[in-house]
């Protein structure tokens, strides 16, 4: 990611960052260990990077904003440690997932421990909109996870479905995170509600981004390999359209092999996608998004803050990994 994207923020991430370490301390020795080790898998921080931009794009960067982007970076870590249990994953970020180091029976319960943190975050510093603002995603995410697996069992995915799926999933913390920095920053509700539909569609556009890099193939990156969607039996958009574009007894010969055990069926699926429009379908879905997203922030005033959320708009359409 091109480090001009947090410029106008360089000396706010380093003083979330700051906070964030001093949140994830705990007299508990082996929660220190796992905490401190969470600490090392450095990712992109794009979530508590859009809280701070879009409450400098609302006003000014204060207290509360710290307290919104430590909030949703909990909340995402501890997601992303739950999902590891749940996919089995040897690894995160280049390093062993913490799964992977210490079981899962701990990987839970830091899962737990770190939600909660960010609870009594909000709580204790009587932000209460901002935790019924992130509790809404966390039901959302869960709704969206679990709407996904009963299509995987069902093999029923549609693109209407799937777009509800992903708008769950994803886009709602992407929203919430700009949503969050904009109420910790102005009152105005126009200003909130620009730019948490900015997020939303932002959200879909990086995971239709991430659903076409499954099938096109990633740039090698530590943690991520292509196929993965069609391993878990997930129908993504590639694969929806391209069945639904596709000659009947072409997409009934597909559906046959991808409910097979058929060790080699992810290059005959990336075939038949690539044949009938699924990958060209998907990059225009993410531009259509991403255009959606701009047509929210365009109407404002030019600074260089509006210039990063534009220049991740580009980043999420044509990233690589």
């Amino acid at each position: 990611m091109d480090k001009k994207i947090f410029l106008p923020i360089e000396s706010e991430l380093l003083e979330f960052q700051k906070q964030f370490s001093a949140n994830l301390k705990s007299k508990v020795a082996l929660l220190d260990l796992i905490l401190k080790y969470v600490l090392k898998q450095k990712g992109k921080k794009i979530r508590p990077a859009l809280v701070l931009l879009s409450a400098k794009f609302s006003g000014k960067i204060n207290q509360r904003t710290y307290i919104a982007a430590n909030l949703v970076e909990m909340l995402h870590t501890a997601t992303l440690i739950h999902d590891d249990v749940v996919d089995e994953a040897k690894t995160r970020r280049g390093l062993a997932s913490v799964n992977a180091v210490w079981k899962n029976k701990a990987s839970v319960l830091i899962g737990d421990y770190l939600l909660s943190r960010g609870l009594l975050l909000s709580l204790d510093n009587d932000e209460c909109r901002f935790l019924k603002t992130t509790s809404t995603a966390v039901k959302m995410m869960s709704e969206g996870e679990l709407l996904q697996i009963q299509k995987a069992r069902n093999f029923d995915a549609t693109e209407e479905t799937y777009f509800e799926i992903i708008k769950c999933k994803t886009a709602s913390l992407i929203r919430t995170c700009c949503s969050l920095g904009a109420q910790s920053a102005t009152d105005n509700d126009k200003i909130i509600s620009d730019l948490s539909g900015f997020g939303e569609n932002l959200g879909i556009a990086f995971q239709l981004r991430d659903d076409y890099l499954d099938y096109a193939g990633r740039k090698k990156i530590l943690g991520k390999s292509t196929g993965n969607d069609l391993k878990e039996k997930k129908f993504t958009l590639p694969l929806i359209y391209s069945l639904k574009n596709a000659p009947k007894s072409r997409s009934s010969e597909i559906m046959k092999l991808i409910k097979s055990s058929a060790a080699k069926k992810f290059t005959e699926v990336y075939k038949f996608v690539n044949e009938y429009g699924g990958l060209e379908y998907t990059i225009e879905k993410t531009k259509h998004y991403c255009n959606l997203a701009l047509s929210y922030i365009s109407p404002y005033p030019e600074s260089p803050v509006k210039d990063s959320l534009i220049a991740l708009l580009d980043f999420v359409s044509e990233r690589e990994n």
